[in-house]
């Protein structure tokens, strides 16, 4: 269940950048509002997480995923550019997620 808690977190951290990036430094109401929620929202559910992951393993795999979602929907949504070096960048997190996943599982088999 803790790695489902941690998936949500993780969508209400791309939402909270999202909508950050739309508030216009707070001037405008709704935007801001979402991005208050949104950060609630994933604290609370990172803090579901955080009761039976380690805090290295959920916080890293909770804001990798929050960074690979908030660049790809910023790409798509607000037309950012993609250059080689976000992909590349994007290859090595993914790496570095799936490489805390299993070593999560080993200490959790151990």
């Amino acid at each position: 269940m803790a790695w489902i808690y941690l998936l949500i977190a993780a969508a209400f951290e791309v939402v909270f950048a999202l909508a950050t990036n739309a508030t216009e430094g707070f001037t405008r109401l709704g935007p801001s509002l979402l991005t208050v929620a949104a950060a609630a929202g994933g604290i609370f559910f990172l803090s579901l997480a955080l009761k039976t992951l380690d805090v290295g393993v959920g916080y890293t795999i909770w804001t990798g995923i929050g960074s690979i979602g908030t660049v790809v929907l910023g790409t798509l949504i607000f037309g950012e550019a993609m250059t080689p070096g976000k992909a590349l960048a994007f290859v090595l997190i993914i790496g570095g997620l799936a490489g805390l996943k299993l070593s999560d599982r080993r200490a959790a088999a151990a």
